[in-house]
Order: structure tokens, then C-alpha cells, then sequence
């Protein structure tokens, strides 16, 4: 029978050998007679504290305290009390008789007085971290008096560890017994190992061994007494000698004298209860202490104040020791994150302390929990994870983002919020490398064709600058299908002046990806109309570009003739000069949120000012607004190309996607190269007076007559004016006007400039087609007309 409860008591096992755990270095310190030792799990190698107790007399009282302890460590559970995992004893025979040894395994611990000399701290932080330190104990002592009525008796720096996320933790239960209050006539001592404790430790009724005295007194009398001597033993920075050393105040912080003295006094009724100290005393009333418990009961805390108190804490955090900050905040702050009950603004300090981790830590610690977040429904966390992408982006494994980030990470491309769109956009530039080509073109593509034609004109702007930018990590064929088609079909097309300028600089910034045959066919005759863009920047983009590919042509055409066609048709685009800073003016307005751009007035990252003279900036409003183009006199000699619709660009995108090949439909490839543009009213009106004959002018008309004279035959008869059928409104600029003036000045000016047509297509028609005069091809002719309409032969 004894050995069966032994065996319950001690814990399973039959010696040091059957042990899971292996014994490691062992600290200079521990309780009594235990020894303290460094241990791993056999298991998974998972760091651990192993406590040994040996005796030679089964029957020792050691021993007999030791299992005491066991016991009472293995049922008492609090979280500021050390955490039991394993217990055994074991039997070793040698040549003099039989040795016992306790083991106990627990959570791995450090003795208090060897963490406080590795930290080192001092001044401000010092008293910050040992406030909070002895906030824990109090807590324990208060649970054991007042909720277990149980008695330490034995409260003391030995008795204090330390774990890995520096909590201080109680243990050393050898000597822990029930308050017997009740037998106030017993004169049996109450404390059966009380022995145990060193004197200089002994309030003055247990040094007297009056247990009258201490079952009249309250349960926390003697635990009080031993809270006064840890407190002392802190701050001094020495062990406790004897007990009249206790009176020496002077190392004492002044806002807790007052209860160091109350814990400390010589009536045991009068003494202060641990839960008394730790709700009156100003010395736990500090930034560290708040801080961290406020963590610890987050989930009781309401929605405004959590978004107030993670607001406040990148800042807080600089201010509070670093290491504590590493070692309890963070993961206090990780575990509130992936269960849900920190608000998104707790995202940029997870980030702010993750940074002071080494690499290795960093991808051990933070990134599982990014990971973890992108699964979140929570729209503010998902916005607050895409906003901070570029400080932990580089750092997530291509896998990673390719088959845990980026399918949760796609939903935001089709959200109704356009700032989450414009985000979710943002974000690819970071996470292009890294994706699968299956995820790159089958399924990124498909997103980006709809972004390119949104109802947002910064999300429009921004898809070309991204398609600039992950040009280089698509294929050659998707490159081929897709490039060309949606910077001019789409972008240069665009009402959006930026959004025009953008697909100019990505067709300059793509460039070594056309040959010669491209560019002339299909780059250049669609930037050259963009030369009368009526914005000026748009413009001075669109000359800039037009240098760079016709050098690419000179080039290409100058080594086809010394014989050199090898690379003839492409050039790199480090070679053309004015492009230096054409990538970093695309990164820039992806990744600088709110800066103004040098390169381009592209839209900022969340907001985007209306448009309406000849140029765009960008400015920073709180949320993002429609763009309209305004329809003023700006536009009234060159209107600006009509807005792209779903249908045309990209072309029909399938959503299946081959494992291993792609459908020719994955990208442009059904958008013809340009698209004849509808003929304005004016213009229809023009080409039908073209296509009419004309009446040829008299040969005897070849001197000029007095203005009076011409505007007499006008008036006579309006029928032969050749510009009266088509005759159009007064443009907006300022131009000469196509009636004769009545002065007696000759009108010299070109009457064509009054009705030029719309910016020519790529498509040029024969100019028997569109600008013949009859059955007679008579370019001179032409120039005939137009000095002899002022005089008076010509205009009869």
C-alpha cells in the first residue's frame, strides 16, 4: 500500500534512465536542498526545468517535504505559479545503502537572482520590470491565502523563477500547508515542515513557534511577512542575512515604503493582505505593468478601447524595456491577432517589434502569424495587412505566397471597396515574383483586365503601372498576347490624362520586349495621335517616347545594314536615353503613399484630384474619389479618346485554368491593333462635302479684287461658296475666322485650319476616297483654290 501511494504522489517511472527528459547544466542556485538543472525533452527537444532532491534515508523529512511539495505543485494551478509537468522518484543501491532522488519537471524557469543580474536593467525600466515582477507574486500569495487558504510559508527570492517570457512564477511548495484557524486551542504546530525555513525568513510569532498566535492571526500573516523580505532582497540586490537587516530602508522605492513597512509588522493582524497591496499601492501604477495587463484581459475589453490602446502602442513599446517588450508583450500580442481579439491597428506593432528580431526569429515568430491573418474576414485587418506589405513582403517564401497568401489575397481584386481594390493591386508588385506562372497569367491576368477598365481612374492608372512592372515575370507569349493591346487598346484610350501618360511610360519601359515590326505597325501609330493630347504632360510623354522608338528603329535599321540582324529587332531600354527614372516613377507611385510623383502626376495611393485643364496631380485626401474628365474647351480641337468598356482590350478571359498549358484566350489576343475611332459630327460633314464634285474655277480669274468687291459677289450668290454646306461652329482657340473681314486687309490665312479633321487613324485611305474633287486627281488644283478664293473670278 505505501508504495502504491508513493507511486501516486511521486509520479510514474523506475529511475533516471526512463526519465523523458534529458538532465542538462544546472543552475548556481535553488531552494533548500533541491538542485536546479537545464533540461530538454526527449521527445521533440523542447526546453524544460528539472528540480532534484536526493536523500539517503527513505524516511528522511527531506524527502518527506519534497513529496509534500510535489504534491502541492501538481494541484495547485495559477498562472503566476510554476507549471507541473512531470514528477518521478527514483531508488539507486550502491555499496553503503540506497539513495532516493525527487524529480520534478516543470516549464523551463530561471532562478529569479541569476535573470535580474543577466538583464542588467537599471533606473526607470528597473523598477518598471520589478513592479510588474512582484504584481505576479502578490497575485499567487493572494490566491494561496485567500482562495485555497493555504500558507507558502516560505515567500523568498529562492522561492521566485523566472520563465522564458520573464514571468515571475512561485514555487518551492515544501513547507505549504492548509490555515487551520479554527483549532484556536491547538498547540500542535500548524506548519509540519516549518523547520525547513531559514530564521533570518521567520516572522516573530514563527521564530516563537507560537501556533496560538499565528491560528488567531489571518491567513496571509505569515505569506505577508515573507513578502516583505522578497521586496527587500530585490531591491538591495543581496540575499537576506538576518532578520534586523528588514530595517534598512534605504534602498526601498518611497511610493512603497509605506506598504513595505505594513507587510512587515510585528502585529500579525495589522499586516497588509497581498490583494490589499496590489490594489492600493502607487508603485504598481505604471506604463509595463498597464501595459501587459491590459493584454491579459483584451477579451474583456470593448472595440473603441482596444483601437485606442493598439493606436498608442507602437509608441508605448519604445518606451518600455526592450527585452520584456520581446519576451512577454510580443507574444501576448501574436496570440491576440490569430484568435481574433486585437483590432487591425495591433498589426503595425506586431510589425514595429517584429523588427527588432534577427532574420531567423523574424521568420520563426511574425510571419506564421501574417499568414495566419490573410484568412481573416475581417476587412480592416486584410486593409491593414496590404497597407504594410512592403515590411514584411520580401520576407515570405515564394510557396508561401503562392499557395497560402495569394488565393486570399486575389478576393480583394473584386471587393466593392475601391481603397481594398487599389491595395489589393499594390500589393501584386511585391508578391508578381513570387507567384507560379499558373497564378501569374491564369489567374492575375484575368484580375488585371478587369481593374484596367474600373470605375476608379487611380485603380485604371495603377493596373498599367503594375503590367509595366511584372512585365518581365510573364512568359514570352503572354507577353506577345498581352502587353501591346492594353497599353494602347486600353490605357492610351483612356479619359484619365494619367492614365494615358502611364501607358506611354509602360510602353517605353516594356520596350526590349517589341521588335521593329511591333513598333511600327502597331506601338507608334497609335502614341503618335497622342501628340496633340490636350494635356501637356501626357504630351511631352508621348515626344519622349517617340524618340526612344524611332531611335530603336534607326538602329535596328543601321545594323541591318552593316549586315548585323541578329538583334536587330530588340533594344534595351537602358540603352534609350530619358528613361533613367521610368521604373522608379512606376514603383514610386505604387509604394510611396500620398508623395507627389516626379516623373508623371500619376494618382496618389488613396486619393486622385478631378482633372480639369491640362494637367493631373495628386493630392491627399482621407478617401479615394471618382475622377471625371471634363468636357471644356480643352477638348474642343482634339477630344479625347472614349473611354475603354469590358468588352474591348483584353478580350474574352476564361476562369479554368490548364495545369499545364494555357487557352490562346488568356490574354489580348483577340483585340485587333487598332480600332477605327467614330467620326465626330464635324467630321462626318467634312468627308461628305469631300466626296462631292466641285465646280472648277474660270481660268480668266487670276487677279485680285478689293475686298468690297468679294464680299458684294458672296452676298450675290451664297450657293457657290464651296465651305457653306459644312461650314462649322467658331472652334475654342483662338483662330482667324473663315469669313472675308470688311476691312481692306487681304485674307491670307489657311481657311484648312478652321475644319481640320480629328487625329488621323493608323488606317490611311487613298485620297481618292477622302479628299477627291471629282473624277481629277488635283492636288494642284487644290493649291489653286485656296489663293483664288478671294478673288472675284474664283467665287462666282
Amino acid at each position: 500500500m505505501f508504495n502504491f501511494l508513493k507511486g501516486v504522489v511521486g509520479g510514474s517511472g523506475g529511475g533516471q534512465k526512463d526519465l523523458p527528459y534529458n538532465i542538462g547544466d544546472p543552475y548556481p542556485s535553488a531552494w533548500s536542498s533541491w538542485s536546479h538543472f537545464r533540461g530538454t525533452s526527449k521527445d521533440d527537444g523542447s526546453p524544460v526545468s528539472i528540480f532534484s532532491l536526493s536523500g539517503s534515508n527513505p524516511q528522511d523529512g527531506r524527502l518527506a517535504a519534497g513529496r509534500n511539495g510535489v504534491k502541492r505543485l501538481r494541484t495547485v494551478r495559477h498562472p503566476n505559479i510554476l507549471s507541473f509537468l512531470y514528477s518521478t522518484e527514483v531508488e539507486t543501491v550502491d555499496g553503503s545503502g540506497t539513495k532516493v532522488t525527487i524529480y520534478i519537471v516543470t516549464e523551463p524557469a530561471m532562478p529569479l537572482y541569476e535573470k535580474i543580474k543577466e538583464l542588467s536593467l537599471e533606473g526607470t525600466q528597473r523598477d518598471e520590470y520589478y513592479a510588474w515582477g512582484l504584481h505576479q507574486i502578490a497575485k499567487a500569495v493572494s490566491f494561496l491565502n485567500n482562495d485555497c487558504k493555504l500558507v507558502h510559508g516560505n515567500v523568498c527570492l529562492e522561492s521566485v523563477v523566472v520563465t522564458q517570457t520573464l514571468d515571475w512564477k512561485l514555487h518551492a511548495f515544501d513547507v505549504l500547508s492548509e490555515y487551520d484557524g479554527t483549532s484556536g486551542t491547538a498547540t500542535g504546530p500548524m506548519l509540519p515542515y516549518e523547520w525547513l525555513v531559514g530564521s533570518q525568513y521567520k516572522s516573530v510569532e514563527l521564530a516563537k513557534s507560537n501556533w496560538v498566535a499565528i491560528r488567531k492571526s489571518p491567513p496571509w500573516a505569515i505569506d505577508s511577512w515573507g513578502l516583505g523580505c522578497l521586496i527587500y532582497e530585490i531591491f538591495s540586490g543581496m540575499k537576506l542575512g538576518k532578520t534586523e537587516e528588514l530595517r534598512n530602508t534605504a534602498s526601498i522605492p518611497k511610493s512603497l515604503l509605506p506598504d513595505y513597512q505594513r507587510l512587515l509588522s510585528s502585529t500579525p493582524s495589522r499586516r497588509l493582505n497581498a490583494s490589499k497591496l496590489i490594489e492600493n499601492s502607487e508603485y504598481f501604477q505604471n506604463k509595463l505593468v498597464d501595459t501587459i495587463h491590459f493584454m491579459e484581459i483584451l477579451s474583456l475589453k470593448d472595440s473603441v478601447e482596444k483601437d485606442t490602446f493598439f493606436r498608442k502602442l507602437p509608441n508605448l513599446t519604445e518606451q518600455l524595456p526592450r527585452q520584456i517588450v520581446l519576451k512577454k508583450l510580443f507574444p501576448l500580442l501574436t496570440s491576440a491577432l490569430e484568435y481574433g481579439s486585437a483590432t487591425a491597428p495591433a498589426l503595425t506593432a506586431l510589425l514595429k517589434i517584429g523588427s527588432w528580431l534577427s532574420a531567423e526569429e523574424y521568420t520563426l515568430k511574425v510571419l506564421p502569424t501574417i499568414i495566419k491573418l490573410f484568412a481573416s474576414n475581417d476587412r480592416a485587418i486584410r486593409v491593414a495587412l496590404l497597407q504594410h506589405i512592403d515590411q514584411y513582403g520580401e520576407s515570405l517564401s515564394a510557396q508561401a505566397v503562392d499557395e497560402q497568401v495569394y488565393p486570399h489575397v486575389a478576393t480583394g481584386f473584386v471587393d466593392t471597396s475601391s481603397i481594398l481594390r487599389e491595395l489589393t493591386l499594390k500589393s501584386m508588385l511585391i508578391m508578381a515574383p513570387k507567384l507560379s506562372q499558373r497564378n501569374l497569367s491564369g489567374s492575375l491576368l484575368k484580375y488585371l483586365s478587369k481593374l484596367q477598365v474600373d470605375e476608379e481612374p487611380a485603380i485604371r492608372t495603377n493596373t498599367t503601372i503594375l503590367l509595366g512592372n511584372i512585365a518581365s515575370y510573364l512568359n514570352d507569349g503572354t507577353r506577345k498576347r498581352v502587353l501591346i493591346n492594353a497599353f494602347t487598346v486600353r490605357a492610351l484610350r483612356d479619359t484619365f490624362s494619367p492614365a494615358r501618360g502611364a501607358g506611354v511610360m509602360a510602353l517605353c519601359a516594356t520596350s526590349s520586349y517589341y521588335d521593329t515590326t511591333e513598333i511600327a505597325t502597331r506601338i507608334l501609330p497609335n502614341i503618335v495621335v497622342l501628340t496633340i493630347d490636350p494635356d501637356s504632360d501626357v504630351r511631352s510623354k508621348v515626344f519622349q517616347a517617340v524618340d526612344q522608338f524611332m531611335q530603336i528603329l534607326k538602329q535596328s535599321n543601321e545594323k541591318s545594314n552593316a549586315g548585323d540582324t541578329a538583334h536587330a529587332g530588340s533594344l534595351g531600354l537602358s540603352s534609350m536615353p530619358g528613361n533613367a527614372g521610368l521604373l522608379e516613377w512606376a514603383m514610386s507611385s505604387l509604394t510611396l503613399k500620398g508623395k507627389p510623383l516626379d516623373q508623371a502626376p500619376i494618382a496618389a495611393s488613396n486619393s486622385v484630384r478631378p482633372v480639369t485643364t491640362t494637367t493631373a496631380a495628386s493630392s491627399e485626401t482621407p478617401s479615394m474619389a471618382a475622377v471625371r474628365v471634363s468636357s471644356s474647351s480643352d477638348f474642343a480641337d482634339a477630344p479625347a479618346p472614349p473611354s475603354p468598356t469590358l468588352t474591348d482590350g483584353w478580350g474574352e478571359i476564361e476562369n479554368g485554368v490548364h495545369e499545364e498549358q494555357y487557352s490562346d484566350k488568356d490574354g489580348w489576343d483577340d483585340i485587333k491593333p487598332l480600332e477605327e475611332p467614330k467620326p465626330s459630327s464635324a467630321l462626318a460633314n467634312i468627308q461628305a462635302a469631300q466626296k462631292r464634285p466641285v465646280s472648277q474655277p474660270k481660268p480668266q480669274a487670276t487677279s485680285l479684287r478689293s475686298k468690297s468687291t468679294v464680299k458684294a459677289v458672296a452676298t450675290k450668290d451664297e450657293d457657290d461658296d464651296l465651305w457653306g454646306s459644312i461650314a462649322v461652329p467658331t472652334p475654342k482657340i483662338a483662330s482667324k475666322s473663315l469669313k472675308v473681314k470688311t476691312s481692306g486687309a487681304v485674307e491670307d490665312d489657311d481657311p484648312w485650319a478652321a475644319i481640320a479633321a480629328p487625329p488621323p487613324t493608323t488606317k490611311a485611305k487613298p485620297l481618292s476616297a477622302g479628299r477627291g474633287r471629282g473624277t481629277k486627281a488635283a492636288a494642284p488644283k487644290l493649291g489653286a483654290q485656296r489663293i483664288n478664293r478671294t478673288s472675284s473670278s474664283g467665287m462666282q
